[in-house]
């Protein structure tokens, strides 16, 4: 049977929960074969509407959302005026606190949020937009092989008109360090290191944790144009910055932070936010 393909059709940037690690950024390449019969222009799908229809599907379900194993026994969400509330603990008994709108919020029918699936969910919704001729989908889900260092950040940013406001999505992201103009993989590996399954907060967004031990834990919550957001996890489990977390100000930030630690050098550093996009800054 005839069939089209598209590699690194889009890369999904999500947040999702893992009972061992926390909340997770992760960033997905998708990649698509489609098989069905020809239309009349010769074509199993045009490129054009795949692009399009198909991305804005996969987008849509996925995509700068938290996706949690609704089955998981380390999972409790309930439903209100507020949206979604969400009572996380992982396995070594720390706790998390999400509420947001419902459609920043995946409760993915499995308990345990993988590559597999997350496919299923993907494909269902790639289906209803595909014309009849198409009859079967295939998703490949694949991270980017990177040579070196690499750390999965989480955050939100409030003041963002699109998706990235929700306050937990995230990303895989590699970084170059360039030390008096060569690249550096010992600061690299430190900060990696660092920021290994970090959240990232941004401090006006502080508030009053509820956690009946509140020396341990963060909580941070704004209101954006998509509504309500909230988020309470383990101090140790997150990185203050004074500034919001765009990766503009997240490539400063970690230039000044290792700067400081060699302060008679030039940093410039490659900052990344999931594949192939970042911001650069120097110290």
């Amino acid at each position: 049977m005839p069939a089209l393909f598209v590699d690194q059709l889009t890369v999904i940037d999500f947040a999702f929960f893992d009972t061992h690690r926390g909340i997770v950024g992760e960033s997905w390449i998708v990649d698509l074969v489609l098989e069905g019969e020809l239309d009349d222009q010769g074509m199993v799908f045009d490129f054009g509407d795949v692009k399009k229809r198909i991305k804005q599907a996969i987008d849509a379900t996925v995509d700068h959302k938290f996706v949690v194993p609704a089955k998981s026994e380390h999972v409790s969400s309930t439903t209100n005026e507020k949206g979604i509330e969400l009572r996380l603990t992982d396995t070594s008994d720390n706790r998390y606190y999400h509420q947001s709108p419902e459609q920043a919020v995946v409760m993915l029918d499995a308990d345990k949020v993988t590559m597999k699936a997350v496919s299923k969910v993907l494909n269902q919704a790639c289906l209803n937009v595909v014309p009849e001729n198409v009859v079967k989908i295939h998703l490949h889900l694949s991270t980017e092989s990177i040579e070196g260092d690499y750390y999965h950040y989480a955050h939100g940013l409030k003041k963002h008109l699109g998706d990235c406001q929700r306050i937990a999505h995230g990303h895989r992201s590699q970084i170059h360090v360039f030390k008096n103009g060569q690249r550096n993989r010992e600061l690299e590996a430190l900060w990696c290191e660092k920021w290994e399954d970090i959240y990232i907060g941004t401090e006006e967004d502080m508030v009053g944790t509820e956690h009946e031990d509140p020396n341990d834990y963060y909580r941070f919550a704004y209101t954006s144009e998509q509504g309500h957001f909230s988020l309470e996890l383990p101090q140790h489990r997150c990185h203050i910055m004074k500034s919001d977390s765009t990766v503009e100000l997240i490539a400063n930030h970690i230039a000044k932070q290792l700067k400081s630690i060699e302060p008679n050098a030039s940093i410039r550093v490659k900052a990344f936010e999931g594949v192939n996009k970042g911001a650069i800054a120097n110290a």
